[in-house]
């Protein structure tokens, strides 16, 4: 069993990244960013612009972008490759509806099966023309000249949804407003500068046409969805100390930090800057804990660290209850059903929920093999249980972990003592 000790850096936040490279995208004047993280999501982003006509320049760590006016995008050549990102189609979507050309966006058979109406729906209440298969990809969408703006009420927790729209905004010829009543990542807001209204946990953003895009330029902070891995890698291997740098401490990202307070545990952070995002070091130890039920407001914001959360609650006292996490059936696998199976396998105690799960832990943990479904957060949870149990463990497909972080293995050896 390794201490986990040391200080780590992590590549760039991956929501931050995807939208320094879209919005940057839609004006000429020229952006630049160090730590933009190059896996293989943000990549299809980059990729699919440059097949749009968008010039960008990678030179060792500094990724320089030159926009265009929407209008001036180029027709692409064949289909534009999603590839797995639930977040370049949607965001995309809010653009391509726009375009005086036609586009088809599709991706592999993981992101065709996960649901696209959600973005469909709103997109062609301002006016879209857009073809789907039974509300799941490919997408055409269709040149329509202006659309309009809306008042949105979102149905489902998705800062995807709300970013897509905020972008389709832009371009409509009258105002959009757009209401959500969960607590979702704010980035599009911040960069964008756009006015939110909040009220509690519901916020209006009003988006007028044409806004100014701002300069975008920045080093762009650590991703916290890879750091919560580490974190908890710290959390469950006795005599581990280990600080995470230069990370992003954005309060709509770190939702994982309050579960944390509920469950005892006791980190430390720095803050270094705050503007456009928020960005500082995390400082954590091994100690016990007890797990508890996840507040339903917390879920929309710790959505990805589900997975690592069901690894930490392996090793605490008591119950750990996850509810109203049903939109994590339709992430890159069933995470849910994949979480489950993950547990089991481990010889932990765990009930399914159609929204979630109940996990006992301080069980007697076994190894075994990890059916990861192309699931880079399965493998990655998985990962870190690893480091705890004695026995074997065995990931079908590791080398999944290329679509969200590509030097997970590298960085984990690093911090393995």
């Amino acid at each position: 069993m390794p201490r986990i000790t040391g200080s780590i850096s992590l590549p760039g936040d991956k929501s931050i990244s995807h939208r320094a490279a879209l919005f940057s995208a839609l004006t000429p004047a020229v952006n630049s960013f160090t730590n933009f993280n190059m896996n293989a999501d943000c990549r299809a982003t980059l990729d699919i612009l440059k097949n749009l006509g968008i010039d960008w320049v990678l030179e060792d760590d500094l990724l320089t972008i030159t926009g265009n006016e929407l209008s001036s995008w180029q027709p692409p050549a064949g289909t534009l490759d999603a590839k797995n990102s639930g977040t370049t189609t949607r965001l995309m979507s809010g653009l391509l509806c726009h375009l005086p050309f036609p586009t088809v966006i599709d991706g592999d058979n993981s992101l065709r099966n996960r649901p696209m109406k959600r973005v469909i729906d709103p997109l062609q209440q301002m006016g879209a023309k857009i073809e789907h298969n039974q509300g799941k990809l490919p997408l055409k969408f269709m040149p329509v000249g202006e659309l309009h703006g809306i008042g949105y009420n979102l149905p489902v927790a998705s800062a995807q949804v709300k970013s897509a729209l905020c972008l389709a905004a832009r371009y409509a010829n009258s105002p959009t407003e757009i209401t959500e009543n969960w607590v979702t990542r704010d980035h599009t807001e911040r960069m964008l500068g756009l006015p939110v209204i909040r009220n509690g946990k519901s916020s209006v953003i009003k988006v007028n046409p044409g806004y100014e895009i701002p300069q975008l330029s920045m080093p762009i902070p650590g991703d916290f969805s890879s750091a919560a891995f580490f974190l908890v890698a710290a959390l469950i291997n006795p005599g581990s100390q280990l600080e995470i740098r230069n990370v992003s401490l954005n309060p709509t990202r770190t939702g994982l930090l309050k579960v944390f307070e509920l469950m005892g545990i006791t980190y430390h952070t720095e803050t270094t800057r705050l503007r456009p995002e928020p960005i500082g070091n995390i400082r954590i130890e091994s100690q016990e804990f007890s797990n508890v039920e996840i507040p339903s407001d917390l879920v929309p914001v710790i959505i990805d660290e589900i997975p690592i959360l069901s690894v930490l609650g392996l090793f605490g006292r008591g119950e750990l209850v996850v509810k109203n996490a049903e939109e994590l059936r339709y992430k890159e696998s069933d995470r849910i059903a994949r979480i489950v199976q993950m547990i089991r396998t481990f010889g932990g105690n765990i009930d399914e929920l159609p929204d979630g799960f109940i996990l006992t832990g301080q069980r007697k943990l076994n190894g075994g093999y990890i059916t990861t479904d192309d699931d880079h957060r399965i493998a990655m949870s998985a990962a870190i249980a690893s480091t705890v149990i004695e026995s074997d463990v065995k990931i079908d497909k590791p080398e999944c972990v290329e679509v969200s972080l590509p030097s997970f293995w590298e960085l984990l050896h690093s911090v393995s003592d």
